[in-house]
């Protein structure tokens, strides 16, 4: 019984902090899974799209569709690469860079006030054991 227990508690919350977080990126116009794929791009830089749908666990159809969609908006642009034709690299445009420079910081203060909850010990703790349970998941 204590495993359902934190299995309801955990999702309860995850579906609350997923819906306040989904309605304030709607307020600075972009998706969630738009803005994991911004973010990635300006952190880690230009990267193959197989190498990103493996970084945001996204399968191949919805990245293909989701890169569409940021193509279309001029936030990313593909190429073949150089070395290889059948690898697609995914690269930030300026107005992609602008859009997630403008968007991130806003998007840590929101994030950062819904954990506000928690004192940073705790965040910490929460972190470690969210990480662990995702791991032991992916192994099993």
């Amino acid at each position: 019984m204590r495993a359902l227990d934190t299995f309801v508690k955990l999702t309860r919350a995850t579906e609350t902090l997923g819906t306040q977080l989904q309605r304030h990126l709607a307020s600075l116009e972009i998706t969630p899974p738009q803005l994991a794929v911004l973010e990635a791009l300006l952190h880690v830089g230009p990267m193959s799209q197989s190498e990103l749908g493996r970084k945001l666990l996204r399968s191949n159809p919805n990245m293909t569709a989701l890169l569409d969609n940021l193509e279309r908006n001029k936030w990313i642009q593909r190429e073949r690469s150089p070395e290889d034709r059948r690898v697609v690299v995914v690269s930030l445009t300026p107005e992609g860079r602008r859009v997630i420079e403008r968007v991130f910081p806003a998007h840590a203060a929101h994030v950062t006030a819904l954990l506000g909850g928690l004192s940073a010990e705790e965040q910490e703790t929460l972190g470690t054991l969210c990480k662990k349970l995702g791991l032991s998941l992916s192994e099993g």
